[in-house]
C-alpha cells in the first residue's frame, strides 16, 4: 500500500488535510474519492491510515482510523557523502540511495567535481534534491525522509563526524579492503558514513586528508565504475550486509 507523505501541520488527532501538489496528484491523477483508504505519513517515522470523507479543489480530508509507529531500528544509520556530481547523475543517486534506506546524503565540494554550486543557487538546488527524496522515500515506502545536507567541502565533514561513525573513502586504484569484509558497527547508535568521490576522482589533497582523519580505504573489487554506479554498488552491498536487503 502506497503511503504519502505530508507536513505534521496538516495532521490533527482526527483528521489528515491534504493540500499543494499531492492534492492534485490525489485527485486528478489517482481520482480517489470518499471511502477509500489510504496511509499518510510523517517522513519522521509516524503513518496514518485514514479513511477520504471529503474531496474538494482546496483539500483532500481523512479521517484517521489507525496511527502506527515505525518498528525499532536493530542497524546503523548509512550516510551517503557524495561528491557533487552532473545534475542528472546526482538527481539518480539522491533517489537510488534513498530508496535503498541512507538516512542522510551529504554532497561534497571535491575539487575535481565538474559540478560546483554557486552560493545564490544552494537553496534552490537543495530544496530540489530533498524533492527527489521525498517522491523516492515515499515511492520506495520508506519511514523516514532522508536529510539532505548543505554541500561541503571534505574537510569541514570529516571534522564534523559523529562519534560512533565509522568512515569508509572507496578510491579506485588504490589498496583497500573488501567491502564485504570490513567491519561495521553492531550498536544501533552507530552510523556508517560513506565517501564517493566525483567523476574526476579524488585530489592527492582528499586522498591525505583522508588518510589523515583515519578513515578507512575500501574496494569494490578490480574494475573502475562510473561514481554514481560506485555509490549504488556501495550502499546495496552494506545494506545486503546489514540484513536490510534482500
Amino acid at each position: 500500500m502506497p503511503v504519502f507523505f505530508v507536513p505534521h501541520q496538516c495532521v490533527t488527532p482526527l483528521t489528515v488535510s491534504i493540500t499543494g501538489d499531492l492534492l492534485i496528484h490525489l485527485r486528478n491523477s489517482l481520482r480517489v474519492t470518499v471511502g477509500e483508504t489510504l496511509w499518510f505519513g510523517n517522513g519522521q517515522g509516524t503513518r496514518h491510515r485514514a479513511e477520504i470523507i471529503e474531496v474538494s479543489k482546496r483539500a483532500v480530508t481523512g479521517r484517521i482510523l489507525k496511527t502506527i509507529q515505525e518498528p525499532p531500528r536493530h542497524t546503523p544509520r548509512l550516510i551517503l557523502g557524495q561528491s557533487l556530481l552532473k545534475r542528472e547523475k546526482m538527481d539518480w543517486v539522491i533517489q537510488k540511495t534513498t530508496e535503498l534506506g541512507v538516512s542522510e546524503i551529504v554532497p561534497i565540494e571535491s575539487r575535481h567535481s565538474v559540478v560546483q554550486l554557486k552560493a545564490d543557487r544552494v537553496d534552490h538546488q537543495l530544496a530540489r534534491w530533498q524533492r527527489i527524496s521525498l517522491e523516492a522515500a515515499q515511492q520506495s515506502e520508506q519511514w523516514r525522509v532522508p536529510t539532505i545536507a548543505p554541500p561541503q567541502p571534505l574537510s569541514a565533514l570529516l571534522t564534523s563526524r559523529m562519534t560512533g561513525t565509522i568512515t569508509l573513502v572507496l578510491a579506485e586504484r588504490q589498496d583497500g579492503k573488501s567491502l564485504q569484509t570490513v567491519k561495521l558497527p553492531q550498536d544501533v547508535t552507530g552510523s556508517v558514513l560513506v565517501l564517493i568521490g566525483p567523476e574526476g576522482g579524488w585530489s592527492t589533497e582528499e586522498t591525505q586528508l583522508a588518510e589523515q582523519a583515519a578513515v578507512q580505504s575500501i574496494t569494490l573489487g578490480q574494475h573502475i565504475l562510473r561514481a554514481e554506479t560506485a555509490a549504488i554498488a556501495t550502499i546495496s552491498i552494506l545494506q545486503s550486509r546489514l540484513g536490510e536487503l534482500g
